[in-house]
């Protein structure tokens, strides 16, 4: 049996040092100032126009939308008057506000003079605007209402959102009263809202003229359809008996939640480890309807069932939780927004859970770029605010015509399609999101006819599933970050090849129907992809209780690669990673070290515009000679706190770089504050590593490994020393509001897995220890 061991601190160095402040350096003057502020004024009069036909409203203010220079502050806009309130960030656009006529006056005077060729003061901010309108609308329409468009029936429900304020209760209580008045006085039904400091969304009940006033609202920010949540529910039972009655986990076990349909508390694999089932969709039951949240739970609570089965026993080492938040058609007539935070906030609360899992989307809204709203803005908000886990599936594509054969020949192209976009809430940051991946290639019939070659599986083992969605989130950031096993699709060429098959792809799990005999079935979708996820991080819990969501989340990406069936149908490096993110989970060290694969772990707390150094302690038998992979990952993770009214939305930026230095004082010298722009932007990183810093930088998970086949006397493993530096530097608008130091977890895996002699663990150790004998004395 292979030894295990505690995983290893990680050692922060004591410099800390201050990065050098960035900075916004304003456009040049365009060519000709006047023709640009003549221009602008045209338009001012066209948006002014604009303006004039909407309606509502809780103040007099106008609503302008500008195209601005990339890095414009909007906070500048301020200089021309203070009567000018930034609203929200859209792309490559500001809202603003202009709270009174006299600051829009103000403004069409000055860009006059500057038309006139005289000076004004902060000329430069208008230098930096390209172009103005209204939010029209078109504006207002979201994606799904201009893809259906309004139903067809006499009266329908409708999703807005409005325009968030943030900063003032004030003001954004009388946003809401007044909102609420309006509503009443046009006949308009309100069923239910969400109210969040950064998102306010209300469900309404109208017909077509109301629906268009609607559209037409100063407040309103989006009109929509409500979500569709799109979960696949074919179902192939499997009938099998005579297993042993499960014990009870321990009870101080972790426990995993399943957001979803209910749970059947009854089912003989599950009963034993059910620690509470309730039911937050007013007038339902917490048992489950469907059999999806029974399916997905049983994942959660075993892994891999085919493990269990053939080791004859099940055997819970979590406890399992169940919040239900859809009913018998997988629908919520409210806004789930408020049913999952009674959710999270019940169980974090009365039962200390961390990790909770999400197995739905809303198909109504995939990720075209923008802003991350609706149920992703909730989720990366209770992730800071609870220090808890989200697990959420990466969302499915169901055919509309189910032409197999025309899936079977373009994929795996089609994966990347604008369409494959990952759904609401998969986009949020501060969560794991995680694909599919296939496992079995044979369906039921080709398994009973293994003469018979007429049923084409679409995937092949360990490929993307044919039906999983895409990344990235918001910003460029990796999604989904993780894949897991969730079924495969095959079509039967001797039928014309028109349909789907799934029979037998899919993932084994807990039945609803067992009462009838059925204690397991088959089903496919990212669906029961995000429960292995969830299952795996119960079990770093059980190791590591006192680990944060940080640590599990840097630990699970640490242990994550591309499969080799994956990679070798992408050309491109970029594609593979929009897919499946930074891989499959292997468990091998995962939880514990081992000699030739050695995990080092730090929490750690950062200020803004600051530097923390870790050197790596690279053991002899890393570097001795022979041809042979080895391995250096490195992952960062934090939990920045978001707002949906900025295109960048988190306010921390958080990241590292792996660097070679000759000590740590040349390493610290490289990051100092007097480093200028250009040179610190430059200093190089260890090279060849899987994904780039600017890649991994944009999520809040950050991952990449650097692989080395043989050393020579002049590598820099061998010449100097390895520093993991971590940079802390807040966007300017996020200073102001995020806290003084920063949570971050950082794990360091070192693999030599070609060498089982390697006594990377012992060696890294021995050091460990020598320095802090060192610093004793010291």
């Amino acid at each position: 049996m292979i030894s295990s061991y505690p995983h290893l601190p990680l050692q922060r160095e004591e410099p800390i040092t201050e990065k050098r402040p960035g900075s916004y350096h304003p456009p040049p003057p365009p060519a000709d100032p006047a023709a640009h502020a003549k221009a602008l004024g045209l338009q001012l009069q066209k948006t002014i126009q604009q303006t004039g036909q909407d309606i509502g409203g809780f103040d007099d203010r106008k609503l302008f939308r500008f195209q601005v220079e990339k890095g414009f502050n909007p906070d500048e806009l301020r200089k021309i008057s203070r009567e000018i309130e930034f609203v929200s960030q859209e792309n490559d656009e500001i809202v603003v506000a202009f709270v009174s006529q006299s600051a829009l006056q103000s403004f069409e005077a000055r860009l006059a003079s500057i038309g006139k060729g005289e000076s004004v003061t902060n000329k430069q901010v208008y230098y930096a605007l390209h172009a103005m309108s209204g939010w029209t609308p078109d504006d207002r329409t979201g994606w799904s209402l201009k893809q259906e468009g309004l139903p067809e029936t006499e009266s329908f429900y409708l999703d807005l959102e409005l325009w968030p304020i943030e900063d003032n209760p004030k003001e954004r209580q009388l946003l809401l009263s007044r909102f609420e008045s309006w509503l009443r006085e046009n006949g308009i039904e309100s069923p239910d809202s969400v109210k969040q400091p950064g998102l306010t969304i209300y469900r309404v009940r109208c017909d077509r003229n109301q629906a268009e006033q609607l559209l037409r609202h100063r407040d309103i920010r989006i009109v929509d359809l409500p979500p569709r949540f799109g979960l696949n529910l074919r179902h192939l039972g499997l009938d099998i008996q005579h297993f042993p009655v499960p014990s009870s986990p321990q009870p101080n076990a972790p426990g995993i939640v399943v957001l979803d349909s209910g749970l059947a508390t009854g089912h003989p694999l599950l009963g034993s480890a059910v620690g509470d089932a309730q039911s937050f969709l007013p007038g339902h039951m917490a048992a489950d309807e469907t059999g999806h949240g029974t399916h997905v739970a049983g994942i959660a609570l075993y892994g891999d069932f085919t493990k269990s089965i053939e080791a004859g026993s099940f055997v819970p080492e979590l406890r399992l939780f169940s919040g239900r938040i859809l009913d018998k058609n997988n629908e919520n007539d409210g806004l789930i927004e408020n049913h999952i935070e009674a959710a999270v906030r019940y169980f974090a609360d009365q039962y200390s859970c961390r990790v909770f899992n999400l197995s739905f989307g809303d198909s109504r809204k995939p990720y075209l770029g923008g802003h991350v709203r609706g149920l992703a803005y909730t989720l990366d908000r209770l992730s800071r605010e609870l220090s808890v886990l989200f697990i959420v599936s990466a969302g499915n594509v169901l055919p509309e015509q189910q032409d197999g054969l025309a899936w079977k020949q373009s994929y795996p192209q089609y994966l990347v399609d604008d369409e494959w976009a990952i759904i609401d809430p998969a986009t949020a940051l501060n969560v794991l999101t995680v694909g599919s991946l296939a496992r079995w290639e044979a369906t039921l019939n080709a398994q009973r006819n293994s003469h018979d070659p007429a049923e084409l599986p679409i995937a092949k083992v360990e490929q993307p599933s044919p039906f999983s969605r895409h990344g990235p989130s918001v910003g460029g950031a990796i999604k989904p970050e993780l894949v897991a096993f969730g079924g495969n699709w095959a079509l039967n060429a001797r039928n014309g090849a028109n349909y789907i098959i799934e029979q037998g792809l899919g993932e084994l799990s807990t039945s609803l129907d067992f009462a009838q005999g059925s204690l397991l079935g088959v089903k496919c979708g990212t669906s029961f992809a995000a429960p292995h996820i969830a299952h795996i991080a119960g079990k770093v819990l059980s190791e590591h209780p006192e680990a944060s969501a940080n640590l599990i989340r840097a630990l699970l990406v640490t242990h994550a690669s591309i499969p080799y069936a994956s990679s070798e149908i992408f050309d491109d490096q970029n594609l593979i990673r929009k897919v499946l993110g930074y891989g499959h989970v292997d468990m091998r060290a995962l939880f514990k070290s081992l000699e030739n694969e050695v995990n080092l772990i730090a929490d750690g707390l950062i200020e803004n515009k600051r530097h923390h150094f870790y050197e790596l302690l690279i053991p002899d038998d890393f570097v001795s000679s022979g041809k042979r992979i080895r391995e250096i990952v490195v992952s960062l993770a934090h939990t920045p706190l978001v707002r949906s009214t900025r295109v960048t939305y988190k306010a921390t930026r958080l990241d590292y770089r792996l660097i070679a230095a000759s000590d740590l004082d040349h390493a610290v010298k490289m990051f100092s504050k007097a480093t200028s722009k250009d040179d610190f932007e430059n200093i190089p990183e260890l090279p060849n590593a899987t994904v780039s810093r600017s890649l991994r930088s944009k999520g809040t998970v950050q991952s990449a490994m650097w692989q080395f086949k043989q050393f020579n006397r002049n590598s820099k493993l061998k010449t100097d020393k390895l520093f993991v530096v971590v940079t802390r530097n807040d966007h300017p608008w996020g200073e102001a509001i995020s806290n003084t130091t920063e949570e971050y977890s950082l794990v360091v895996c070192l693999r030599d897995r070609e060498n089982q002699q390697a006594k990377l663990y012992s060696q890294i150790q021995s050091r460990l220890q020598q320095r802090q004998r060192a610093r004793a004395r010291g």
